[in-house]
């Protein structure tokens, strides 16, 4: 399977906009309301990573773009990092998400030197809750108004992890 993750790039803000206001996106929270924001906001990036902030990418499948993921690190807690992912419905069920949560979890231990790795997970979303099951990570409870819905109101999330400690 040839998937790759770079950087995102300006020319990416169009093909994210459709794929993040596809309305079968039900429970992914996330959802820029312009091009012109999905612009602004990949433009903040860089500036993201250099301050450790977030660390944002493009999911490329055979050569084109499928989605996108990131690693946000706790500023409180740098040793706890956040990773989230969406995948274009036309990637739906390759197995895509799956191999990317990997990829991201070497970067946030071996890179960014992470001990606890947090996905949030809207609980209807069973397909992100299986790519997150599949990459060994538990289930550690479902947190009320954890994130903030599509519509502007507040939705619960399972949170699962990985935790590992240094040698």
């Amino acid at each position: 399977m040839s998937i790759k993750l770079r950087h995102q790039r300006v020319s990416d803000a169009e093909a994210f906009f459709r794929i993040l206001n596809n309305p079968n996106f039900k429970y992914f929270s996330s959802v820029p309301k312009s091009v012109e924001d999905e612009v602004k906001w990949i433009k903040g990036c860089p500036a993201k990573r250099r301050k450790g902030l977030e660390y944002n990418f493009a999911i490329i499948y055979h050569g084109k773009l499928a989605g996108g993921c990131g690693i946000k690190i706790d500023q409180h807690r740098k040793h706890n990092v956040e990773m989230g992912y969406f995948i274009d419905e036309d990637h739906w069920g390759k197995g895509i998400a799956t191999k990317v949560v990997k990829m991201l979890e070497d970067i946030a231990f071996k890179k960014l030197k992470a001990v606890r790795i947090e996905i949030l997970v809207h609980p209807k979303n069973k397909a992100s809750l299986r790519v997150a099951e599949k990459n060994g990570y538990k289930k550690e409870g479902v947190h009320k108004a954890k994130v903030i819905g599509r519509d502007g109101g507040y939705e619960p999330a399972v949170v699962l992890s990985k935790v590992r400690l240094p040698k």
